[in-house]
């Protein structure tokens, strides 16, 4: 039985990943010779932070120097290109009813790779922030702000369950110990594949709270 559930959001509880992957394509449209390359490593990574896709994008695909000046550039053309749009950016199926009946009976925590404080505002004008004990953002990485949550509430690992749709999540609940789901949405290709301790996948957050039904949530609940 959980007894904490934390919660990726771009992609887990918002269906963001079309909104962030045109912004990507756009802010590096300067380089079409590699975009589909971009793109791809974009797709690939998802959980991992915005500025270190830029580092890895100069490094290891375009191949030149990436200075504090153009990171900057780069990551106020892309807040400038999403911000606005995550603000009404549609849920995920379910997200709103599980994030009303599991917040009444478990603490509930976002780990996010999107900055911390643009993350505070985003949930604070969704008026979300009564949902969640506490909203996680980089420049911490997953596995730290897991960790802090379970020195937090004293949970064991096996108490705690992540929910994520990237690698990078299960790889942070790999890595801590932590019960581990994957949401991957209908026609998306399954990276999980092969990985040890995917305990479940679901397509919307309808299917997780019936995952978490005989557990915790709607158990105790009087919804239907």
């Amino acid at each position: 039985m959980p007894a904490t559930l934390i919660l990726d959001f771009d992609g887990v509880v918002v269906e963001s990943l079309p909104l962030k992957t045109a912004a990507f394509r756009k802010i590096f449209s300067f380089a079409p010779g590699h975009l589909d390359e971009i793109i791809a490593f974009h797709l690939e990574n998802g959980g991992m932070s915005r500025y270190d896709k830029f580092r890895h994008i100069y490094a290891n695909i375009i191949h030149e120097p990436l200075t504090p000046e153009q990171e900057e550039r780069l990551a106020g053309e892309y807040v400038a290109l999403i911000f606005d749009a995550m603000l009404t950016v549609p849920y995920v199926e379910g997200a709103e009813e599980l994030l009303r009946d599991c917040s009444r009976l478990l603490p509930l925590y976002i780990v996010s790779a999107t900055p911390e404080g643009e993350m505070h505002e985003i949930a604070r004008r969704r008026d979300l922030t009564r949902y969640f004990v506490r909203i996680y953002g980089s420049p911490k990485t997953k596995v730290e702000c897991i960790r802090e949550i379970l020195d937090e509430t004293g949970a064991a690992p096996e108490e705690a369950l992540f929910v994520g749709d990237a690698p990078n999540d299960w790889q942070a609940a790999y890595e801590t110990g932590v019960r581990f789901v994957a949401r991957i949405p209908p026609g998306d290709p399954n990276r999980f594949a092969g990985r040890p301790g995917v305990e479940g996948i679901v397509e919307n957050l309808h299917e997780l709270r019936e995952y978490l039904r005989e557990n915790v949530c709607s158990s105790r609940s009087h919804t239907p």
